[in-house]
């Protein structure tokens, strides 16, 4: 299977390598056809009338073009019509989609020719998204487990279902009090909505159990949404419809879109890809292993031009048909520096530079074998990637709350202790790795929980040596003091859904497949803990009026300084605020992890409390301090000076 060709080879690239539109190409006239399959020996298309059973209407023999490039051409109107190809390599011959399809049947198994404005919803040609803020704050959250609880006043049939996105007036229990689902998201002053993967993944059965739940990391047909999240996952049309319905009832909300993407591996190593070109789009070892830096049991060779244009079509494409605003990368170190910046690059030059947001995860689950001389988008090759690429930032994240790796570790808002100057890089975002420092703040994510790993409830509680279940005051009050950490670091803000209503999953780390009733939001403990959720929104909207900590700039961090003596478990921040309409040029952050109060002298003049332990909307009606500030036990005081 690709034996006799050398894949990384020039000759190869210059010989094979092809520039134009593939898949299904549609007009009402014809559609045009086009699989790139650089070691077949032929293709056949086969049409269908349903996207599973039944027999072929049509078998056309494709020919090649040139550039490995199979193609045909079919009369009349085919919107609606399923297709697959017979490749046949070596004398092997082999069924698939098509991997450049737009639509597909149920659980991606048939592709399906798709006139793409039939899927417009009304007002669609108008959608656009809301204008910027001054500092972005991503709220993960997946499709499924946000509107699965029957308390959140969802019908039942949308429960789970990209509907849910798109309906106004949900309340808890539907008692018309406490907003739930999209309402509710309007209350936090969040600026993005990241999507867990909402392309077709193959681990749920998109016409079983509706309950079956999966976070989504298997791609099957990377350019399909996902079928199990539609109302009728058998028409190609309906997810198509309903996840743009979903983006533009967010982007109404003022709330802007950013969709994770998995491009690092496939559901399979035996996928469409691998179907259509033996051997090319996966990295493999010399031995002909496949390589598993994914720890899903392949890799994708983005290093390779088809394999990066795939992704780059594919990333454009999201972009333009569904307006999705940003793109998360899984495990995007594995993925190459050149592709990283080749993205960044394409959607800069089709929406402005920035306009897209672009972040990923600094690592990889294990090595991979990637060709010579390639340099992968990890931790160690930040100063090589656009300042308009982000990082999840794991140094603060751990630092915060304590190491994911240790049950029992504790960071510096859980009594853990933390050297002051390590904290001044972390409110900087200036997180050094192995040595080498991030070039600007644009290029951080904050963050002190995601769908990995536990909760940041459940790693306060559980480091604690407390039941999740526990209501202690003091998880609460840690809870908050964290907040006020990452919420003031400069860089990009993220948190998990939920995190801000003390959500558990019970104390299991890894739920990419637990029950729902493990990963559902409960809607329940956002009334218990409406005051943590209070906190957490008066914290991003106080951010939002803080240009020292919204500075993305080089020279943004010679803008925090220590202030004052060490004194233990507290630690203290002068802030340079100037900027546009600034209301105060100075702040001081007083961060608190000892069980008894602080007392702290203040600079000269007077200063009114922006945020303190208990109230985070302070700064609405500011009172005045002078001389000393004192900060209680387990919490934040955050002040501004006019």
């Amino acid at each position: 299977m690709g034996a006799s060709y050398d894949f990384d080879s020039l000759e190869f690239k210059e010989r094979c390598h092809f520039d134009g539109e593939l898949g299904a190409i549609y007009d009402r006239e014809k559609t045009v056809f086009r699989l790139w399959a650089p070691t077949a020996d032929s293709v056949r298309l086969r049409l269908f009338s349903a996207g599973e059973g039944g027999d072929p209407l049509r078998d056309i023999p494709l020919e090649c073009s040139g550039r490995s490039v199979w193609s045909a051409w079919v009369e009349g109107d085919l919107h609606g019509t399923y297709y697959d190809y017979l490749v046949t390599v070596e004398g092997v011959e082999r069924r698939t989609a098509d991997p450049y399809a737009r639509a597909s049947g149920i659980n991606g198994a048939r592709s399906m020719v798709v006139d793409l404005r039939r899927t417009d919803p009304e007002g669609w040609e108008d959608d656009a998204p809301p204008e910027k803020r001054p500092e972005t704050v991503i709220y993960e959250l997946n499709v499924k487990d946000f509107s699965w609880n029957p308390r959140c006043g969802v019908p039942k049939e949308y429960r789970g279902k990209y509907k849910a996105l798109t309906l106004e007036g949900t309340t808890l229990d539907g008692a018309g009090l406490r907003p739930t689902c999209l309402d509710y998201l309007k209350t936090l002053g969040i600026t993005h909505v990241q999507l867990m993967p909402v392309f077709d993944f193959g681990s749920v059965d998109e016409g079983g159990d509706p309950a079956s739940f999966n976070w989504g990391y298997d791609p099957v047909n990377y350019n399909v949404p996902e079928g199990s999240y539609a109302t009728d996952p058998a028409d190609g049309t309906v997810r198509i419809r309903q996840l743009k319905e979903a983006i533009m009832a967010l982007h109404k909300s003022g709330l802007r879109v950013v969709m994770d993407v998995v491009y690092n591996h496939a559901y399979h190593l035996d996928s469409w890809l691998w179907r259509t070109a033996p051997g090319y789009y996966c990295r493999s070892w010399g031995d002909g292993t496949p390589s598993n830096g994914s720890g899903c049991g392949n890799d994708m060779a983005t290093e390779r031009s088809m394999c990066a244009k795939y992704i780059i079509d594919s990333v454009v494409y999201w972009a333009e048909e569904y307006h999705m605003d940003g793109f998360r990368f899984d495990l995007m170190g594995l993925y190459d520096v050149k592709l990283m910046n080749d993205i960044r690059a394409e959607l800069d030059h089709r929406w402005g530079y920035g306009a897209k947001l672009m972040l990923g995860e600094p690592w990889r689950a294990d090595s991979t074998a990637a060709a010579p001389g390639t340099a992968l988008a990890d931790k160690g090759s930040m100063f090589d990637l656009d300042p308009a690429i982000a990082i999840f930032n794991d140094a603060t994240r751990d630092a915060i709350k304590g190491s994911l790796w240790s049950e029992s570790s504790r960071g510096f808002a859980n009594g853990g202790g933390l050297d002051r100057w390590e904290l001044l890089n972390c409110l900087r975002g200036q997180t050094c790795y192995s040595g080498a420092c991030v070039t600007a703040a644009s290029q951080i994510v904050n963050y002190v929980s995601c769908h990995d790993d536990h909760t940041l409830w459940d790693k306060l509680a559980v480091a604690a040596g407390l039941d999740t279940e526990s209501r202690s005051p003091v998880l609460v009050r840690q809870n908050r003091l964290a907040a006020a950490m990452y919420l003031m670091c400069q860089g990009n803000l993220f948190f998990l859904s939920g995190e801000e209503m003390a959500r558990t999953k019970h104390g299991i780390k890894n739920t990419y497949r637990s029950p729902m009733e493990i990963n559902m939001i409960d809607w329940g403990r956002g009334a218990e803990f409406a005051g943590l959720t209070r906190y957490y929104a008066g914290l991003i909207a106080l951010r939002q009026l803080l240009p020292g900590l919204c500075d993305k700039s080089p020279a943004s961090g010679d803008r925090i300084q220590p202030y004052g003596d060490d004194v233990r478990d507290a630690a203290a921040y002068i802030v340079d605020n100037s900027g546009p309409a600034s209301r105060w040029r100075r702040l001081l952050l007083i961060y608190n992890a000892g069980e008894q109060a602080v007392a702290t002298a203040l600079p000269e003049g007077k200063w009114e409390v922006l945020a303190n332990g208990e109230d985070s909307f302070a700064f609405e009606k500011p009172t005045e301090l002078a001389g000393e500030a004192r900060t209680e036990g387990v919490s934040a005081l955050i002040l501004g000076q006019r």
